[in-house]
């Protein structure tokens, strides 16, 4: 009985699993069909492939927008982790009289819906000539994205003995060495979860980048909104630039998944 239930689980799993990844799956398949077939509602699982809508992305120069998305994303989510961790560990290792009042000034940054700061920001970037420059979004992804890197680290910190921080002084370690040589690698795995979270969150976004970004700095979510226009909704060509999209993120998912697994369940989840 045990082996069947197993082996009905893992059928089960499978199941789940296909479910979820049948979407990116059926994006990709979409990208074959001609723009006539893609339209087609029930959709065929019967036509014949053409590489057509994949060699017009290329020509216009999708290399130029996954460029933009991936800077933004690795320099945003870096500036992030520079600002966010710092904060995160004084937050778990000291007390503050209101700890609790700061994390939640923190979280309630990301309360303010996006159309309620995007023409002061507008005004702001426009008065430094920072507008449609990779530098405006990387600068509004950090900001987005560093509460969120307090918070999750933070849980991490916490979950650290103090008596292991105790153990290194004694010792002779200074705050820095104990910050880098034993902090630090102790909660690796939750450092690669926040650090793919704010890369995926700053990847999808899209709304910034439409607002701030013209030509020259747009990104891969705003590139595909263009296969939407007065002429039409575009669905085989959008779903071609889409699996360029999809792409890189898959590849860095599977290959960090186990740290990423392990990161959301060691205690980012926590209160």
């Amino acid at each position: 009985m045990r082996r069947v239930n197993s082996m009905i689980f893992t059928i089960v799993i499978y199941i789940v699993a296909f479910l979820y990844f049948f979407p990116v799956l059926w994006i990709f398949i979409t990208g074959f069909k001609t723009e006539a077939e893609a339209a087609v509602i029930p959709p065929s699982f019967i036509f014949e492939p053409i590489m057509k809508n994949f060699q017009t992305v290329w020509d216009q120069g999708v290399l130029h927008f996954l460029f933009n998305s991936a800077i933004v994303s690795s320099v945003s989510t870096l500036l992030s982790l520079l600002l966010g961790i710092p904060a995160a560990y004084a937050l778990s290792m000291y007390k503050l009289k209101r700890e609790n009042d700061i994390l939640f000034w923190f979280i309630s940054t990301r309360f303010l819906p996006i159309a309620g700061v995007i023409i002061p920001l507008f005004l702001v970037f426009r008065s430094i000539n920072l507008l449609d420059t990779i530098w405006v979004l990387i600068l509004v992804y950090a900001g987005m994205n560093t509460p969120l890197v307090i918070w999750m680290m933070r849980s991490f910190f916490k979950d650290i003995p103090y008596s292991l921080i105790e153990a290194a002084q004694v010792d002779g370690a200074s705050g820095s060495k104990t910050f880098f040589s034993i902090v630090l690698p102790v909660v690796k795995t939750g450092l690669v979860s926040t650090l793919l979270l704010c890369m995926v969150f700053s990847w999808n976004e899209f709304f910034f980048a439409l607002t701030l970004t013209y030509i020259d700095a747009q990104t891969m979510p705003v590139y595909m909104s263009a296969f939407m226009n007065q002429q039409g909704l575009f669905w085989a060509k959008m779903c071609a630039s889409a699996s360029f999209a999809i792409l890189p993120v898959l590849i860095l998912g599977w290959f960090s998944q186990k740290q990423l697994v392990r990161g959301l369940t060691m205690g980012a989840v926590k209160g």
